[in-house]
């Protein structure tokens, strides 16, 4: 009160001082070896607290946050340290550590955290050794360097497992990410590798080193023996690849399951706890698996000189190896059955196309493929989807071919669809377009003088799937030029004494106007308008064609009368040159 000092002020003062008398009785008492002495630590700490009239609760906070906190906890540490530096714990060291932290009243929490930073950091350097020896120096004497520092610095198996990485949330988290490093390591080599056998061999390699190092590290940091195999994922695995019945038939997918022989003869099969499912993508994992099923299918090629190769076959053995690469990679029952299956349909394709090389399916050929089918393991529905493929796609091929020559016209097209034939997918759109222009200009051309505007207009674009408006345009575009060269071509014919020739171009004409009706036309010399008349009225027309064509030449009644006598008479005369009427 003298000095002006609030309550609070006057409390935290002597908190202050009170905690620090306290710590140096405390520090004074640990070390003089009184607390050690005391037959009851918390009673000896109670009384402390009484001949300071110091709180107790405020004397646990101290134990916990204060700078004796850090200090009881670096003496801590440095007795740990102490007992580990033979690389383990025996019996005597964890009593010495239970006294000092009883002593110390040090939390469970903060003691754990001690344990997984220095034993951690033994058991790493343990992990470390074993793993960078790779597949030859994994010897007793590094299993053995293993197995001491994993149990004789009494981790437990979670902590053993988890020590060093916050990044992956699974027991096997403390040394995943190292092995996972080797592992991409050998993916790396193998797909810079110059072909696919030594990329396979990379693979293999990689196998190799999961199935000798990695699973019997993990056998050793379990605590397990790796000299019983485990048979439960083999059947576990059986089982995934039982689900699809429907790919059963496939060769290679029956070959990569577990089998008692191949697997006495392989040893025990590796881990596939630690994978590179979140490594790399699903595509780089099936491709990596596709290189290896490949190695399996076409054995290895060794290169000698002068160019030639020598193909060693593998055995069924190879498969076993390639089961534990997709247990290595991650992949599920589903991802693996899909490489096997895309790889089967591309064998099956390949040969099919052969086969069917001019698009052509005979009996003779069909037992082929049946016979093919049988080899390769393919699936009825799927092995006809690609045979209905391949003949599509070449009949496709033959069929744009005979239109780009002209050998086929709209007749032989609606007998194809009436066959069944899909021509709206064989044929582009653009062919298709110009295969009715090609029809409607034969149309024009025949000689018949007919014109079905139910025909050109709604029958031929809708088996040409060709846009009725836009067939119409067309339509009219040709008529227009028709019209005016086919009155050219007659008159040409007619000068060169070709009547039959004549008289088609005047039918084409006609045929023209049905489609655009035209204006009456004009001619340089009349005279051969009338001639050309005559020469079509001799032909026996039919009276309105006739009519019409009279409308067209501008022709009078009274002319298309002479011109009737004259064309008469020029056929009369026709052997005579010299009187032929122009």
């Amino acid at each position: 009160n003298i000095l002006g000092l609030g309550n609070k002020e006057a409390e935290a003062i002597i908190l202050d001082v009170t905690s620090k008398v306290y710590q140096k009785r405390l520090s004074e008492a640990f070390q003089g070896g009184d607390l050690e002495m005391a037959d009851s630590k918390a009673a000896f700490l109670q009384n402390l607290c009484e001949e300071l009239y110091f709180d107790p609760q405020k004397a646990s906070q101290i134990h916990e946050v204060s700078d004796m906190s850090i200090l009881f906890q670096e003496i801590y540490r440095k007795k740990l340290q102490q007992c580990v530096s033979d690389g383990e714990l025996d019996e005597s060291d964890v009593a010495a550590l239970l006294k000092v932290r009883v002593m110390l009243c040090i939390p469970q929490q903060t003691v754990d955290a001690a344990h997984s930073d220095i034993c951690g950091s033994l058991f790493e350097k343990a992990v470390k050794d074993a793993i960078s020896a790779g597949v030859d120096g994994y010897d007793a004497d590094v299993k053995n360097a293993v197995r001491k520092a994993a149990h004789g610095l009494r981790l437990t198996r979670e902590a053993a497992m988890s020590i060093a990485s916050k990044a992956v949330s699974a027991h096997y988290s403390y040394f995943v990410p190292m092995v996972r490093k080797v592992f991409l390591n050998y993916v790396k080599r193998s797909r810079s590798a110059d072909n696919r056998t030594e990329s396979a061999r990379e693979l293999k390699k990689l196998i190799a080193f999961n199935t000798l190092v990695v699973t019997e590290l993990v056998a050793d940091i379990k605590g397990e023996s790796s000299d019983t195999p485990s048979e439960e994922p083999a059947k576990e695995e059986v089982k995934e690849v039982d689900e699809d019945d429907e790919w059963e038939s496939l060769q290679t997918l029956r070959k990569i399951k577990p089998n008692k022989e191949l697997n006495a003869k392989l040893g025990k099969p590796g881990q596939t706890e630690i994978t590179l499912k979140d490594d790399l993508s699903e595509r780089d994992r099936m491709d990596l698996y596709k290189t290896y099923l490949l190695y399996c299918l076409t054995g290895e090629v060794t290169r000698i000189p002068f160019g030639a190769q020598i193909t060693t076959k593998k055995d069924d053995s190879e498969y076993v190896l390639l089961n534990q690469l997709g247990g290595i990679l991650g992949l599920t029952s589903e991802e693996t059955v899909e490489v096997h299956r895309s790889l089967a349909e591309q064998a099956f394709r390949q040969q099919a196309e052969v086969i069917l090389a001019d698009g052509q399916l005979t009996k003779a050929r069909m037992e082929q493929l049946n016979e093919l089918q049988k080899n390769v393991g393919l699936p009825g529905p799927y092995a006809q989807k690609i045979i209905k493929s391949i003949t599509t796609t070449k009949m496709a091929a033959a069929i744009e071919t005979a239109i780009g020559q002209g050998r086929l016209n709209i007749k032989q097209i609606r007998e194809l669809k009436e066959s069944g034939v899909d021509l709206d997918n064989m044929i582009s759109e653009s062919l298709r377009e110009n295969l009715f222009k090609k029809t409607v200009d034969e149309i024009f051309s025949s000689g018949t003088g007919e014109f079905d505007e139910e025909e050109v207009y709604d029958k031929i674009p809708a088996d040409l799937k060709v846009n009725p408006q836009k067939a119409k345009g067309v339509v009219h575009d040709l008529a227009r030029t028709r019209l005016s060269n086919s009155l050219v071509q007659a008159v040409a014919l007619l000068r060169q004494r070709n009547r039959q020739g004549a008289v088609s171009s005047l039918n084409d004409l006609l045929a023209c106007d049905k489609a655009v009706p035209s204006e009456p036309l004009s001619w340089e010399v009349p005279e051969e308008l009338a001639d050309l008349f005559g020469v079509y009225a001799q032909s026996n027309p039919a009276p309105e064609k006739l009519s019409r064509l009279q409308y067209l030449l501008n022709i009078s009644d009274s002319v298309a009368a002479a011109a009737k006598e004259m064309g008469h008479g020029a056929v009369s005369v026709g052997a005579e040159e010299e009187k032929f009427v122009f």
